[in-house]
């Protein structure tokens, strides 16, 4: 197999990693625009396609690492798997619990175990990894192809037969929240629908390995091919007949990313194939590379890292809190560096709070790119 060096990949997996951020990180949540806010239950938009691009981006960055694996033990393939699973899912659940103490009026308390979510973004990109790895590395190519469709119709089937008759793909009917409830708990479950849900629980997670696999398979495929346009051409293919069948399959079963249902994969992998596919025509053929691609490239090359700290930074901050005004009743009003720069920097910059929101993510953007450029520059390159 060719070990050509794929630039469009890197850009790919940096530009992902650059639009989390983007979505996480609004100036005020009530004021987004559309195309950066998820659906609200089904239908997709342009949010709901970061994180299935990045686990397709992981299945891309596994197809250049597998070969080494398979050519090595099957305690070394274990030992690298299980270590880098547990790093990742314990670095998602240190995230959830930092900064591990929160403002209660004016007193610090600790923020107890039993109320800490479990699951989320990292832990799903953990778990995906670590069974994705598995049936690649003992099932290969075909095998592993059809064992995610068999996961995908699997699942289909499972999440009708158990759900709640009449509205098995509902908030309360899915079948995934009993599997939460009893293993997790309540409490430690997402409860930003308004009720106790996981958008990120163990059922849909499922589903969710076939996004990495169908990436390995696209990796896979452009190295064994090389840079051509017959590859291309089957590519771009490939791309649009996902998304048709990801169409044609929400009609029985709905294109859903907060239970992550096989059309949405089918769908999002489609339409990752198809946005893959245009970065190489640009950089790989026309060899459109300049500012925009350098930018999006450094976000890549610290990807975990950079997605942490965009996290992690804000909950920080949040401690450092000063009175920023007193409201009608007297009482003391907190803000902190972040809110303070939104309130006061960007929310007025138009009288459509939806630009100031905008603004102010294109800030943290910038922030965090700058650093990802200064990393690069001196060469740090934080793996896991």
């Amino acid at each position: 197999m060719s070990q050509q060096r794929y630039y469009s990949l890197d850009v790919f997996r940096g530009a992902t990693v650059a639009l989390m951020i983007l979505v996480n990180n609004p100036g005020s949540w009530s004021n987004t625009f559309s195309p950066l806010a998820h659906a609200s239950w089904h239908g997709c938009t342009p949010t709901d396609l970061v994180f299935p691009f990045f686990l397709f981006a992981v299945g891309n960055a596994m197809s250049f690492v597998m070969p080494k694996l398979q050519q090595g033990t099957s305690s070394q393939f274990w030992g690298k798997v299980v270590k880098r699973t547990v790093l990742i899912f314990l670095i998602g659940l240190f995230l959830n619990w930092s900064p591990f103490v929160k403002w209660n009026d004016n007193d610090l308390i600790f923020k107890v175990w039993e109320n800490v979510r479990i699951l989320g973004v990292l832990q799903r990109i953990a778990l995906c990894y670590f069974f994705a790895s598995i049936i690649i590395y003992y099932g290969k190519s075909r095998i592993a192809l059809f064992i995610g469709m068999m996961i995908l119709v699997i699942y289909w089937v499972v999440s009708f037969s158990l759900g709640v008759p009449g509205h098995p793909y509902s908030l309360s009917g899915y079948f995934g929240n009993a599997i939460d409830f009893q293993i997790l708990g309540l409490t430690h479950i997402y409860k930003g629908e308004g009720v106790p849900f996981d958008p990120e629980g163990l059922g849909s997670t499922l589903p969710a390995v076939v996004q990495v696999i169908f990436g390995y398979l696209v990796g896979e495929y452009i190295q064994l091919k090389g840079k051509n346009f017959e590859m291309l051409a089957k590519l771009l293919l490939t791309g649009v007949v996902l998304v048709l069948v990801g169409y044609i399959w929400d009609f029985s079963f709905p294109i859903n990313k907060k239970i992550w249902t096989s059309s949405y994969v089918f769908y999002t992998s489609g339409l990752a194939i198809i946005t893959l596919g245009m970065l190489i025509y640009l950089l790989e053929f026309n060899n459109a590379k300049g500012r925009w691609s350098q930018f999006f490239d450094v976000f890549g090359k610290n990807p975990l890292f950079i997605f942490v700290l965009s996290g992690f930074l804000p909950r920080v901050l949040a401690l450092l809190r000063w009175v920023d005004h007193v409201d009608e009743k007297g009482a003391p009003v907190y803000t902190n560096a972040l809110p303070w720069f939104y309130q006061h920097v960007c929310k007025d910059v138009a009288t459509d709070l939806r630009i100031g929101s905008l603004l102010y993510a294109l800030c943290m953007i910038a922030f965090m790119g700058l650093l990802a450029y200064f990393l690069d520059k001196k060469k740090i390159y934080i793996k896991v």
